[in-house]
């Protein structure tokens, strides 16, 4: 697969990302600056460092325990494209798929590039909304603030709304 994508990390096995174990990528850029953001080192977008997305595929499919791949930030819809690219490679080897956003849901819907929207067609969970300090609260499973929603992402398209993924409300 050709391209690149500007990575601030990767995290090889994770159990706080999402549901399983999973790989976390860490995109690099976010144009959000909320406030006690978990990862400020991800916001500059000259930051971190450029992957060949080849490369990035085969760390992903390394690990057979590995059940999943979550797409962190930085903000992930900031290089929609190069996600894309790796979902459809990622999906074919059943991996379950899930992305963080600053931006909810309606926003990514109106959002002019084409890739959002193929994109999000490849996830299965997504976490959307600003990070919002006074709303923090450690107990919340998958996300880190009280006006973050964890949505099923294939009903929300098909009900072009945002539906809860009921197991994690």
């Amino acid at each position: 697969m050709e391209g690149t994508i500007r990575i601030a990390g990767t995290v090889g096995e994770s159990i706080v990302d999402g549901p399983g174990i999973r790989y976390t990528l860490f995109t690099q850029g976010c144009p959000h600056h909320c406030p006690g953001c978990h990862n400020p080192q991800t916001h500059d977008f000259a930051g971190g460092k450029e992957v060949a997305l080849d490369t990035l595929l085969a760390d992903m499919c390394r690990n057979p325990l590995v059940t999943g791949v979550t797409f962190s930030g930085g903000e992930p819809f900031c290089q929609p494209e190069q996600l894309y690219r790796l979902a459809v490679e990622l999906k074919a080897k059943r991996k379950h798929l899930m992305a963080y956003s600053g931006y909810t849901f309606e926003q990514l819907m109106e959002l002019p590039d084409p890739f959002v929207k193929k994109l999000l067609g490849q996830l299965d969970l997504l976490v959307d909304g600003p990070f919002i300090e006074a709303e923090r609260n450690l107990e919340l499973r998958f996300r880190g603030s009280a006006n973050q929603r964890v949505l099923d992402v294939p009903a929300s398209l098909a009900a072009d709304a945002p539906v809860w993924a009921e197991q994690y409300r």
